[in-house]
This record gives structure tokens, C-alpha cells and sequence, in this order.
């Protein structure tokens, strides 16, 4: 009995450890491992879109020239967190909804 029990225990603990591992590539890993950047923002590739007005291509090109995975458009007033997140890149606009400012975070 005591060795029916062992057995299960280090089946669990395999099994929650693997739950734990990282699995091979997926298609978005593999896209931003191209970039050589693991998918952190390089805001100085995006810097292409100051001046111009914000839109949703503008933003999807310069979410991939940048390397980034994720990007939003931050407008004046938006509430934002001070959560930093290495991956996402920000566009800040102004009032008539011109990039004014491209940063990482």
C-alpha cells in the first residue's frame, strides 16, 4: 500500500510539473522570435509613424516594425495603469488624433 501511494504521489507531482513547462513554438512565438526581440517592444522601429494620424493600420505596422506583440492607441485622458509590459508598444496621439509619441510599455 505504502508503495501504491508513492507511485500516485510522483504522478502528481509529474503531472503539476508539466502543467509548469513551456511547450514548443507557437505560430505568434515563432513570428516574434523572426524578429530576434522574443517579442519586446523596440519602440524606435515605430518611430516612422509620428506625425501621422492614428488608425488601425498604422498601428498594426507599427506593432510589427517595432516587434512588438500587443498595441494599443493611447489618446489624451485615457486611464492607463502603470503596469509596464516589455511587449506592448503605445502610440500616443493629441487632441486631433495625430502620433505625438511612440514608447514601449
Amino acid at each position: 500500500m505504502f508503495r501504491t501511494r508513492a507511485y500516485l504521489a510522483t504522478l502528481a507531482v509529474a503531472a503539476v510539473l508539466a502543467g509548469c513547462s513551456t511547450g514548443g513554438n507557437s505560430a505568434g512565438d515563432t513570428a516574434s522570435a523572426a524578429a530576434g526581440n522574443d517579442g519586446r517592444c523596440e519602440a524606435s522601429g515605430a518611430d516612422f509613424a509620428i506625425g501621422k494620424p492614428a488608425s488601425a493600420e498604422l498601428l498594426e505596422q507599427a506593432r510589427k516594425a517595432s516587434g512588438s506583440q500587443l498595441a494599443r492607441i493611447l489618446k489624451p485622458h485615457d486611464v492607463v495603469t502603470l503596469e509596464y509590459r516589455s511587449e506592448r508598444l503605445n502610440l500616443n496621439v493629441d487632441e486631433q488624433g495625430k502620433v505625438t509619441r511612440v514608447n514601449c510599455g
